[in-house]
């Protein structure tokens, strides 16, 4: 498990894409070809990174689709670690 809460990637578009290159949200949502409203949900952290979305921002910030995947299913599965306990699973064995 890790040890530390890595940063939703809206966080990450904000401050290392956005912030860095001085573009509005309404600016960048254009350019991705999203509404303003798609993307003030991911920076604010209240929707995630689709496959889909991964590739516009790749293509946008000549990134790699994977990077964005991957930077999302760290922040979900770190989420998901942290309620282990509250979930109700058996161990699977054989007979």
């Amino acid at each position: 498990m890790r040890v530390h809460n890595p940063p939703h990637p809206g966080e990450i578009i904000e401050t290392l894409c956005l912030e860095r290159l001085g573009v509005t949200v309404t600016h960048a949502a254009e350019a991705l070809g999203v509404s303003r409203m798609t993307l003030s949900a991911i920076l604010n952290g209240r929707a995630g990174i689709s496959p889909e979305m991964a590739v516009r921002l790749s293509l946008a910030f000549g990134t790699s689709g994977e990077s964005w995947l991957n930077q999302q299913t760290q922040y979900d599965l770190w989420h998901a670690e942290q309620r282990r306990k509250q979930l109700r699973v058996a161990k699977l064995v054989s007979p």
